[in-house]
């Protein structure tokens, strides 16, 4: 006979109950995780609806989208543009925006609560959220035409006139901002140029894999008319069908000869 302990139980069953509490507590905190990352994602949601929002009542006002980066602001060139999209948005926020800012804004909205910059990640350059629809499908940097809703031309042009609101042909269909999947300025999936775009010449994989973990395999998206998606990654940068590619390109155009050879 099994000599109970002096609880009355065996230790067969003592060890038993153990398993069962590992087993609920396991379940427990991936439920809880879960509920973390879904409150993320539904906060990362709310953060580009109001940039959406913000980017809505600039076109609104001057029926032209924000240029992505506006050098000669201190000049008169396109004023109400302020030194790029972001600080444009900051003024359409209600923020205060300076146009000698040498970084761009990474806090509040601009933040997404799942993205945390990474301890060894270099002091000297910004560690962004959100990336900005420039170009679109884009074939590289020697592209002198832009797909985008950034500028009319392409990386090979510096400053560049802003584009009319009428040549978004379906705004219900097209990406204006975005999850970012680098922060570095050199890398191009949303850096210190903030550019989100859909391009052969750069990699998909970033110099951490971070920012591809932050939704579980998604992006929160904010189209032209203010409505907001959260597509999933290999959607927006592997799917080659034309309900994938024409949501980068104001024209509402796949423009195949775009992609890799």
């Amino acid at each position: 006979m099994r000599r109970p302990n002096r609880d009355g139980f065996t230790l067969i069953e003592l060890l038993v109950v153990i398993g069962i509490i590992g087993i609920l507590a396991a379940l427990l905190l991936t439920a809880l995780s879960r509920g973390v990352g879904t409150a993320r994602r539904i906060s990362c949601v709310n953060n580009v609806r109001q940039l959406g929002q913000a980017i809505q009542q600039f076109v609104g006002d001057n029926h032209v989208y924000p240029l992505d980066t506006n050098p000669d602001f201190d000049k008169g060139s396109y004023p109400n543009h302020y030194d790029g999209w972001a600080s444009t948005l900051e003024h359409e926020l209600g923020k205060e925006s300076n146009s000698h800012e040498t970084s761009l804004p990474s806090e509040g909205i601009w933040k997404c609560p799942s993205l945390e910059r990474p301890a060894n990640y270099s002091s000297n350059v910004d560690y962004l959220s959100y990336g900005y629809n420039t170009y679109g499908m884009h074939a590289g940097r020697s592209d002198t035409n832009s797909l985008g809703i950034g500028r009319q031309f392409g990386m090979s042009t510096i400053s560049a006139p802003p584009v009319p609101e009428s040549e978004v042909v379906s705004p219900s269909d097209m990406m204006a901002l975005g999850d970012g999947f680098v922060g570095a300025g050199e890398q191009i999936w949303g850096g210190c140029d903030s550019v989100l775009m859909r391009s052969p010449d750069f990699p998909v994989i970033p110099i951490n894999n971070e920012p591809f973990l932050r939704h579980q395999g998604r992006a929160n998206m904010v189209f032209c008319d203010g409505h907001v998606e959260s597509p999933t990654l290999k959607f927006l940068f592997e799917d080659t069908s034309d309900a994938a590619l024409v949501r980068w390109n104001r024209d509402h155009l796949p423009h195949r000869e775009k992609l890799a050879p």
